[in-house]
């Protein structure tokens, strides 16, 4: 549980770190774009690798399956929600979506340490890669919109401490519950993912750095598969 708590700490900081570095000056929109899009090619990897073949392989292709398709269906209505809300892109919204995908990939981050494997370094570096420009913008765009440094800190410190808690959250599930539901856990965050990566990420990544961002991710998936291969 220590260590499941800990590795949730190391993955979500880079959330606070994000958010601190995007108020202490104005970031390249090509340089967002490219960590933007080497994160989206390592959970890509994260995706493939991590979470739906090991999903299959503790708990088979059907928990997997319900998993994806709940996964992809709340993260796509609350995205919309979020949207309707906040407004597409806005600091607050920014904010909100990192929560929205961050729970999911910390609560599997979670489950493979109950389950003997270790901390995964690919998801983990995947997580930490991905998180930093999405609280670079929002903070960016918070503090242009006029809001007071010590609240957007504390947004985002909210933010890392709610996603940190679900890797310990993880691991009891995964120490409670059999190779089913644990499955069901895996695709949920990878049909997560999924849509996340479609509709925003990916998409904001072309966006602000033009057509090397194909390359970057690219990279990142390599990266990450690398590493997931290496930690086997």
């Amino acid at each position: 549980m220590g260590a499941a708590l800990g590795w949730g700490v190391v993955a979500a900081s880079s959330l606070v770190l994000g958010a601190l570095l995007g108020l202490l000056r104005t970031w390249p929109e090509r340089l967002i774009g490219l960590v933007l899009a080497f994160g989206a090619g390592a959970l890509i990897s994260s995706v493939s690798f991590e979470l739906f073949e090991d999903g299959i392989r503790v708990g088979g292709a059907a928990a997997v399956g319900i998993g994806l398709a709940a996964g992809a269906l709340v993260f796509f209505v609350f995205s919309r929600l979020v949207a309707v809300k906040l407004g597409e892109g806005g600091g607050p919204a920014l904010a909100l979506g990192a929560f929205l995908d961050g729970i999911p990939e910390q609560l599997v981050l979670g489950i493979g340490i109950a389950a003997g494997e270790g901390v995964s370094v690919s998801l983990l570096g995947a997580i930490f890669v991905s998180n930093l420009p999405e609280a670079i913008g929002s903070a960016t765009d918070m503090h242009e919109a006029g809001t007071k440094p010590v609240k957007i800190r504390r947004l985002w410190l909210a933010v890392a401490v709610l996603c940190a808690l679900a890797t310990p959250a993880g691991y009891l599930l995964a120490q409670n519950t059999g190779g089913h539901l644990q499955a069901a856990a895996n695709g949920f965050a990878a049909g997560a993912l999924l849509v996340m990566l479609v509709d925003s990420m990916i998409p904001e990544a072309t966006s602000k750095s033009g057509r090397v961002a194909g390359l970057a991710t690219t990279l990142g998936f390599a990266l990450a598969a690398g590493l997931s291969t290496a930690s086997a």
